[in-house]
């Protein structure tokens, strides 16, 4: 699957596509961390924006449905120099390609990741337009040159949640992150020590928040 990033002021990178057959534009940004890109990926502020990791080698570890950072994940698109081919990890519950797939989400591999996060630390963050669907060269300029961009856009209302509700009322996913010892479960993720009870009442309002 072909895939394309192309920037507003011209530039134009080719390489492999991989998650969401999919066409979006968006704000070019980069992001220097080593791991954690499935919390990258549900970060709320980084809504409208097409994300490249400065690191060479993403989805070593996979993605699993305790990790997330809200609701679903908010990138346009994602970037990076090489997918991993493999999946290790206890607790993954799919690839990285496969995450993307499922949301909707344009994937693009085997560029030249540096010399983006060099254009971009020296120019800012570009707008910017990827396709996975063989889009032109000529279009995806275009389309990337004429993109309104984020000035004035309200993205609190699209991250947030409608409705308040009551975080794990049957406190199913707060627990401690200590393991428990001894004969292994069906899913050991799940057996860990409860956090003691909270001595004051905690609200969170969500605008955005991750």
């Amino acid at each position: 699957m072909k895939a394309i990033l192309a920037l507003e002021d011209g530039s134009v990178f080719h390489g492999e596509g991989f998650g969401a057959r999919a066409t979006a534009c968006g704000e070019v940004c980069f992001n220097t961390s080593m791991t954690g890109y499935q919390e990258i990926l549900t970060d709320p502020s980084y809504k409208g924006q097409i994300v490249t990791m400065t690191y060479p080698l993403i989805g070593n570890y996979g993605v699993n449905t305790q990790d997330v950072e809200s609701w679903r994940p908010h990138v346009s698109g994602f970037v990076i120099r090489e997918l991993s081919p493999v999946v290790s990890n206890w607790r993954a519950d799919a690839s990285l390609a496969e995450y993307l797939e499922q949301n909707g989400i344009p994937g693009l591999q085997g560029i030249d990741t540096r010399a983006l996060t060099k254009k971009l630390r020296v120019r800012g963050a570009l707008n910017g337009f990827i396709s996975t669907e063989g889009t032109p060269e000529a279009e995806a300029v275009e389309r990337a040159g004429t993109w309104p961009g984020l000035v004035g856009v309200d993205y609190v209302k699209e991250v947030t949640h409608k409705k308040s509700f009551r975080w794990d009322e049957k406190d199913a996913e707060s627990a401690s992150f200590k393991l428990t010892h001894g004969p292994a479960a069906p899913e050991p993720r799940m057996v860990r020590e409860p956090l003691p009870p909270a001595d004051i009442p905690i609200v969170a309002y969500d605008f955005g928040m991750k």
